[in-house]
């Protein structure tokens, strides 16, 4: 708790609406093997041709018999792509899909809620990446991040500061989350009467 101090975020507005525009989902679900199901999860996770990984993860869907974790992943990592095209009513039909296969998936939840800030559905999309988490979701520092966005669109200062500081400790070097903490000052404030 941060008794005396008072948290000023700077620019809310205009810089949540940029971070938005430039991130995507980023939390891939691996697939081992040399299929179509593993070219879709590389371009999911390496930042591939959206639309050609589209087609791979399509054609593994429909062509492959995969394992249900496989599946799952190869729904999720689908809808990854289709979050990095714009298109998040298409990703979160992937992203559901992917849950009711596996629904411990914590990435599945993460992404599913990156794609629900894109809508600006904040509060949903706050609650989606908190199951991530406590689902364990393995790239924690890509979570917190997407939960300082949703409460920073909520409007709770406080809450997306320490999103964006536990993601910075997860992962120091994790620029997006150093540049939102940039845009935060604490202030100490001296109860009346001190």
């Amino acid at each position: 708790m941060l008794r005396g101090r008072t948290l000023v975020a700077l620019g809310v507005g205009s810089l949540l609406s940029a971070s938005l525009a430039s991130w995507g989902a980023h939390a891939a679900v691996t697939v081992l093997g040399n299929g179509l199901a593993h070219t879709c999860y590389e371009a999911a996770e390496f930042d591939g041709s959206a639309t050609d990984g589209i087609a791979a993860c399509s054609q593994a869907l429909e062509q492959m018999a995969l394992p249900v974790k496989d599946r799952a992943a190869t729904f999720v990592n689908r809808g990854i792509l289709y979050s990095h095209l714009h298109e998040p009513q298409l990703a979160i039909a992937d992203y559901d899909r992917g849950i009711s296969m596996e629904p411990t998936l914590g990435e599945a939840y993460v992404d599913r809620g990156a794609a629900l800030i894109e809508l600006s559905r904040f509060a949903e999309a706050a609650d989606e990446i908190k199951k991530g988490i406590a689902f364990g979701s393995s790239r924690l520092e890509i979570a917190y991040y997407d939960l300082g966005m949703a409460e920073d669109g909520l409007g709770d200062v406080r809450a997306a500061y320490f999103a964006y500081k536990k993601a910075t400790e997860i992962e120091p070097g994790f620029a997006l989350a150093s540049s939102q903490l940039s845009r935060f000052k604490v202030v100490h404030v001296r109860p009346q009467g001190t």
